[in-house]
C-alpha cells in the first residue's frame, strides 16, 4: 500500500496534523479575544464550528483549488519554453501514453459521458472551489459577525459582508500568493533541476527543452 500510495498518504497525514495545529492554536487566539472583551471561552469542539475557523480553513482550501483548476485549464493551450511544467512547443513531439489495463467506464460509455470525463479534472477543482468559497464566505461573516457583537457594532448581512473590502481582502491576499506559486515552479523549471523529481527535467537537459 504505501509504495503504490506514498505521496497521497504522506500529504493527507501532513494535512491532518497541519489542520489539526491550525485548530489548537486558532483556538487559543479566539478565547484571548473573548478574554479581552470579558467574555467565556469556548471548547475546542464548539470552536471548530466558528466562523472564525471555517473562515480560515476554507479561504484557504478555496485559493488552492483556484490555483490547481486554472493551471489545469491554462497548460492545455498555453506553452513555456523551457519549463518543464509546459507541453512541447511542437505538437508533433507530444506522445499520448497509455498503459496495458482496465478502460474507464465513462469511455466505454462515450457520448456525453466521455465528453464530460475529458474535462473532469477542472470541473472537480472548481467544483471545490466554489463549495469552499460559499463555506469561506459562510464562515467570514459569521466570524465579521461574532467581532462586530464584540465591539458593540451592529454585525453586517451576509450579502453586504460578501460584497465588503474586508472579505475580498481575506481571499485575494491568497489567490496572488498561489498564482506566484505556481509562476515560481513554471519559471524556475526552465534553469534549475531536481533530481528523479517529475516536476523536473532531465539533470543533463539544456534549458531550452520544454516538458519533462
Amino acid at each position: 500500500m504505501w509504495r503504490r500510495n506514498g505521496p497521497s498518504l504522506v500529504l493527507f497525514g501532513l494535512m491532518a496534523v497541519f489542520l489539526a495545529g491550525q485548530a489548537l492554536t486558532g483556538w487559543h487566539v479566539f478565547n484571548e479575544e473573548l478574554t479581552q472583551h470579558g467574555m467565556a471561552s469556548i471548547g475546542l469542539w464548539s470552536y471548530r464550528s466558528s466562523g472564525h475557523f471555517i473562515s480560515a480553513t476554507f479561504e484557504n482550501w478555496e485559493s488552492e483549488f483556484l490555483q490547481m483548476g486554472m493551471y489545469v485549464l491554462l497548460t492545455v493551450r498555453l506553452r513555456q519554453q523551457g519549463s518543464a511544467e509546459s507541453r512541447p512547443l511542437d505538437p508533433q513531439e507530444e506522445e499520448t501514453r497509455i498503459d496495458p489495463g482496465p478502460t474507464p467506464l465513462p469511455v466505454l460509455k462515450g457520448g456525453l459521458w466521455k465528453a464530460l470525463y475529458g474535462h473532469s479534472l477542472a470541473i472537480a477543482f472548481f467544483a471545490l472551489f466554489f463549495l469552499s468559497f460559499g463555506l469561506h464566505a459562510m464562515g467570514s461573516w459569521e466570524a465579521k459577525s461574532a467581532e462586530d457583537r464584540l465591539s458593540g457594532l451592529m454585525p453586517p448581512g451576509f450579502i453586504e459582508h460578501l460584497f465588503s473590502s474586508d472579505f475580498w481582502f481575506e481571499s485575494m491576499q491568497n489567490w496572488q500568493s498561489e498564482f506566484l506559486a505556481v509562476l515560481a515552479l513554471v519559471v524556475l523549471s526552465i534553469f534549475l533541476r531536481q533530481k528523479d523529481s517529475p516536476q523536473s527535467k532531465a539533470v543533463e537537459a539544456p534549458h531550452s527543452q520544454t516538458g519533462d
